[in-house]
């Protein structure tokens, strides 16, 4: 199955000169969707995850049902202030200023096997704090997964310890 069919591109979203690659054709397709979730869970059932560790929102929608698949379970990984109970909260710094992300400190036990997911690889900025998190509980980060990598941005770069893998690349803006 080309998975690129089930992309539209939309030039100039969120702004001018970015090209946004967005999900929501192949989100629509039981078939793509499948695949894609097959795929992960053929790429990593040998690894064994304990849990699947995604940020939100579109991590969310790639890592639940590949959990439910693999049997491990899903640790969701939310901007400051959205999770109900303690955190353990992961400060990183962006082009332009700063971003936290967090996690229940009871999400990951210490020797989990953690894979984290996410829609898009762009510069590795989100999924490294989600590797810190996961680390900061003492677990063994098995792989990041990703539908999407935009190559040209080197975010693979930030992770060259782990396993990274992702179904389609995209070598330009255009």
């Amino acid at each position: 199955m080309n998975l690129k069919d089930y992309i539209r591109n939309v030039p100039d979203f969120p702004k001018s000169g970015i090209m946004f690659r967005d999900i929501t054709p192949l989100l629509a397709s039981p078939e793509a969707f499948r695949f894609v979730i097959r795929q992960f869970a053929d790429r990593y059932r040998s690894a064994k995850p304990t849990a699947i560790l995604a940020a939100e929102s579109r991590g969310f929608i790639f890592a639940a049902p590949l959990a439910i698949e693999l049997g491990a379970a899903f640790v969701p990984v939310r901007k400051p202030g959205k999770l109900p109970f303690t955190t353990r909260k992961f400060e990183y710094d962006l082009e332009y200023g700063s971003d936290a992300l967090e996690m229940h400190v009871d999400g990951v036990e210490p020797g989990s096997r953690v894979l984290l997911v996410d829609d898009l690889l762009a510069t590795g900025g989100t999924i490294e704090a989600c590797v810190k998190l996961a680390e900061e509980s003492q677990a063994e980060v098995i792989g990041c997964a990703f539908l999407i990598e935009l190559t040209f941005l080197k975010g693979r770069d930030r992770l060259t310890k782990y396993d990274v893998f992702s179904l389609m690349q995209y070598d330009s803006e255009t």
